[in-house]
C-alpha cells in the first residue's frame, strides 16, 4: 500500500467513526420491569427481558435463580411488534 492510500483510507475510517457517534435521537427506554438472575457464585447471568413476574419465574423455573426488579425500568412499556405504549397505572 502506498502511503497516499494509507492517508486516505485513515481519513476514510476517522470520518466514519466520527459519523457513529452523533446522537439521533433520543435514548430508548427500557420497558421491561423484571430481570432473571441464574446460576450460582462465579457462573452468574442476568437477563431483564422480562414485562411480567410471571414470566420471570417461568424462566427461571427448573434452572434455578431468582428474579428481581429491574433497576433501569422506565415505566414504559413494549409490544410484542417493538413499539411502545403507555399503560393506565391504575391496572397494575
Amino acid at each position: 500500500m502506498t502511503r497516499a492510500f494509507k492517508s486516505a483510507a485513515l481519513v476514510a475510517l476517522t470520518g466514519l467513526l466520527t459519523l457513529g457517534t452523533f446522537n439521533t435521537g433520543p435514548a430508548a427506554a427500557d420497558p421491561y420491569r423484571w430481570c432473571a438472575v441464574l446460576g450460582m457464585s462465579g457462573d452468574v447471568g442476568t437477563n431483564c427481558y422480562f414485562m411480567t413476574l410471571e414470566q420471570c419465574r417461568a424462566t427461571i423455573s427448573g434452572v434455578g435463580g431468582f428474579c428481581t426488579p429491574n433497576n433501569f425500568y422506565t415505566g414504559s412499556a413494549a409490544t410484542d411488534d417493538g413499539r411502545r405504549h403507555s399503560r393506565n397505572r391504575a391496572t397494575r
